[in-house]
């Protein structure tokens, strides 16, 4: 994992005796600050602290249950006491901090289209800085919303929609719902007009709440294949008329409902108030697999998720400022921010668009908004922090001899003093401050989810940005609560042990051989028991099959996800069912270990393995670098533009043989290496509807997309 580059001896030599100097020096401060100390870890090296008991079998059986040492006497279910239900959560968020800033919006400055060397047309931003509401004034904003929806006609019980980017008004909005029991269903703003059909029909909702942007390019679209909609509620102030809708639906604004709600007579609360086990979310998937379903998400089920996760954020408080850009309609950014606001934290909104100085619609010279709000949490899907890992070694490559080896010496030093569980303050403050300053310079704690991060991407994290990677694994149909690892864990390739709010066990797949009594870890499917599991599939009994009640009438989720038990109690993920594929010649293919072992190659952007069973080898479609792809058509002398290149036949022989090389070089077998690709130039977005919100491949649109060329590289064509 060090970083390689050829080191001049005198350099080298020069390079320690400095870092000698200053060690000696600053021993003692060191020692009693260190950021990964004996004191945080409990225990000293890596090694120790990998090895530390974090979770055990309750039973003493190889399968589980597994719990939390801290839980293994019983599931942890709630923050505070009394706090049982979502909106008495923000209502002692709201009496214990009221006067702190809640949530952050940029003012936007100016918006102008900038025109590329292609001839494509950008929309680029200038923002000013963060307006902010206190705790009390959105309790108040949401309470006027809540009130001003129920005079609308919004009846306890009944389905409310909403179809948003990611914003304060998303929060506020759903606040509104869990006041007055208002079962909230959530639909990503990507999601494509037939499942956007299906989740408001599914769910019979008659009220929605959107922006304006959405409401103009998607909804109103498909206004006519959702005949129970009547009230259509758009987040932003204008315009305030909205004529040219269809019969029966009437748009409003939501500062105009929250005035209504302020009146004095439509201030009251609705007789049914939420109990702990009535349903605050319908949360519709991604759907990565099919047509989404919705989980039914009780009050109960989210306090229970969001406790376990608390558990793992060490010192969490109104200290913390949390950067929140990944969609609201994902139960990892829902739960992160619920977190946040049990604790006093700011959230200050982003997108991906906007996050960082070089991000797409920054205009150049202007201020990104990591730079602006400089925040201390984040909450990142792999996809995003390879890109920042791709990059920053892009950058580093471009620089001098000098510059690039004197990172290369601070890189791998440090990474050795991580190991040992000693800090590295000087080279942080004179190598890695700048590559901190691309998330704001004062983040501490970064949280993974929503699909493996490489080890790769996780220790390029550790050292470069000087926090830890809180590495998680949950679902939906878990609130996202399953494991998180601890802070202090540096170890790779490992999703951490269970919550105090959840347990785990294995359950033998003898198809795929895998087994509790594997030796030396246990092996099985992954299910998940606990509190925070939901209520099951809206409408859905066909799929509620994957949940079951045992004797002691705690729910369980059987995830399809293959895990094994490493003897601290950490799970690892080595498989997935629906990702296995039996290649003819009887061998088993892991399309998603595959996928995640070339995703650590330069050369590769993004990359979908696929096999079919009556075939003997696999093939795969790759999105390249385009910087890297155009260097190495260069050293090869083959010119043309991206799209020329991606459909020039030796370019893709270069490229095959550039990522086998890397396979192999990360211990691929034969078998699983793609001996045939086809280069896509089009990047893979969830607007483009092959990947999900969270970047999750979509593998059935995708095979659709490629079906001609799945049929040209297996001989078909």
């Amino acid at each position: 994992m060090k970083l390689k580059e050829d080191l001049n001896p005198l350099l080298l030599l020069l390079f320690h005796v400095c870092v000698w100097l200053y060690s000696v020096l600053a021993f003692l401060p060191s020692y009693l600050f260190s950021s990964v100390s004996e004191s945080d870890a409990g225990l000293g090296s890596e090694q120790d602290r990998a090895q530390k008991l974090k979770a055990q079998s309750v039973t003493g059986s190889p399968a589980g249950p597994y719990r939390a040492v801290s839980a293994t006497k019983r599931l942890v279910s709630s923050l505070h006491p009394g706090v049982d239900t979502l909106d008495k959560v923000f209502e002692y968020a709201s009496r214990r901090f009221p006067e702190r800033d809640c949530l952050g919006t940029r003012e936007m400055i100016k918006e102008e289209d900038e025109r590329q060397a292609n001839g494509k047309v950008f929309k680029k931003v200038i923002l000013g800085e963060y307006r902010w509401l206190s705790y009390a004034e959105t309790h108040r904003s949401a309470a006027q919303f809540a009130s001003g929806l129920a005079a609308l006609g919004q009846k306890a019980h009944k389905n409310i929609a909403i179809f948003c980017e990611t914003r304060a008004e998303w929060v506020i909005a759903a606040q509104a719902c869990f006041m007055q029991n208002f079962p909230l269903v959530t639909l990503y703003s990507t999601l494509g007009g037939p499942a956007i059909a299906h989740g408001l029909n599914e769910t019979e909702v008659t009220t929605i709440i959107t922006s304006r942007e959405l409401l103009e390019t998607r909804l109103k679209l498909i206004l006519l294949e959702v005949p129970r909609l009547q009230h259509i509620i758009v987040v932003d102030d204008t315009p305030t008329k909205w004529p040219g809708y269809p019969r029966g639906i009437t748009v409003h604004n939501m500062a105009t409902l929250q005035e209504l709600g302020s009146k004095p007579e439509n201030g009251s609360r609705s007789n049914t108030q939420p109990i702990p086990s009535d349903i605050a979310v319908i949360m519709y998937t991604s759907g990565s697999t099919g047509i989404p379903k919705g989980v039914m998400i009780s009050h109960s089920n989210l306090i229970a998720g969001i406790t376990g996760m608390a558990e793992r954020i060490p010192n969490l408080g109104e200290n913390d400022t949390y950067i929140g850009y990944l969609p609201l309609a994902h139960v990892l950014e829902l739960s992160a921010e619920l977190v946040c606001v049990a604790h006093g934290c700011r959230i200050g909104y982003s997108s991906p668009q906007t996050l960082a100085d070089q991000s797409t619609k920054i205009k150049r010279g202007s201020k990104g908004d990591t730079s602006v709000l400089q925040p201390t949490l984040m909450a990142a899907v792999p996809e995003i922090m390879d890109r920042i890992y791709k990059n920053v070694m892009t950058k580093m490559e471009e620089m001098g001899r000098f510059q690039r080896t004197l990172f290369t010496l601070a890189y791998n030093y440090k990474l050795e003093q991580l190991s040992k569980g000693h800090s590295t303050p000087l080279c942080d403050k004179l190598v890695f401050k700048k590559v901190r300053t691309l998330l704001g310079g004062k983040i501490r704690l970064l949280l993974s989810g929503g699909a493996p991060l490489s080890a790769t991407t996780q220790r390029f994290m550790n050292v470069c940005f000087c926090c830890p990677v809180g590495q998680g694994y949950g679902l939906t149909e878990t609130c996202g609560a399953g494991t998180i690892s601890e802070m202090w864990d540096y170890s790779t390739g490992r999703v951490g042990g269970p919550l105090v709010c959840s347990e785990i066990k294995l359950k033998d797949w003898v198809e795929g051989g895998y087994r509790s009594t594997d030796t030396p870890n246990p092996r099985g499917e992954i299910l998940i028991g606990g509190p925070n599991v939901t209520m099951g599939y809206y409408k859905n009994k066909a799929n509620n099959q994957d949940f079951f009640v045992d004797d002691s009438g705690q729910r369980w989720f059987c995830t399809g996800d293959i895990g094994e038990v490493h003897c601290d109690g950490c799970l690892k993920i080595i498989d997935r069912k629906k990702d296995l594929v039996k290649l003819q010649a009887g061998e088993y293919v892991s399309l998603g270990k595959v996928e995640a072992v070339m995703k650590n190659c330069s050369l590769i952007d993004n990359i979908c393995a696929y096999a079919n069973s009556d075939e003997t080898y696999v093939i795969g479609f790759v999105v390249p670098n385009q910087k890297h792809l155009l260097s190495l058509a260069d050293q090869y002398g083959i010119r043309g533009s991206l799209e020329d290149l991606c459909n020039n036949a030796a370019m893709v022989d270069v490229v095959l043989n550039v990522i086998t090389e890397a396979a192999l070089s990360a211990q691929l077998e034969r078998f699983e290496i793609p001996r045939k690709i086809h280069l896509s130039p089009d990047p893979w977005t969830p607007e483009t509807g092959l990947v999900t919100d969270a970047f999750k491949l979509k593998r059935q649109q995708l095979k659709s997309k490629y079906q001609d060329d799945i049929e040209r590289m297996y001989g078909g064509k």
